[in-house]
């Protein structure tokens, strides 16, 4: 299912920390431990949209977006949690997948911005990755 022209957007190389590669997917960890936020980019090169997908890949998509769901509320317990595709600073697509909390420095608002992030320690990303 993944291209071997995949590229992963610089964005998010320099961003976000590789969990997993799962059939479609890249999961990635966005490095601000203020909030438990995943994004999910499909390993194909050229997309921008859920439409470029084919409509098998988006069936793909759609379920390894459900697991990463249920995976972030099973093992994260968040009030919400929010997913979003929106791609307009990073055109290559992804799904961010963020769970939160009303106790969280942003709530309600949204995160993107707010505050400086905060890198992971490796030990904390070494028991994030053994969820993956």
């Amino acid at each position: 299912m993944s291209t071997p022209d995949f590229i992963l957007a610089a964005p998010l190389a320099r961003d976000c920390i590789e969990l997993a590669d799962w059939p479609l997917c890249k999961v990635l960890l966005l490095n601000d431990s203020q909030y438990p936020w995943f994004v999910l980019v499909p390993r194909q090169a050229n997309l921008t949209e859920i439409i470029d997908l084919s409509a098998e890949d988006q069936i793909v998509y759609l379920q390894e977006s459900a697991k990463l769901s249920r995976l972030i509320m099973q093992v994260f317990e968040p009030d919400k949690l929010n997913i979003a595709a929106l791609g307009n600073v990073v055109p290559q697509l992804h799904i961010h997948h963020i769970a939160r909390y009303k106790t969280d420095i942003a709530w309600p608002e949204p995160i993107w911005g707010k505050f400086p992030a905060i890198p992971y320690s490796d030990e904390q990303v070494a028991k994030l990755k053994a969820h993956f």
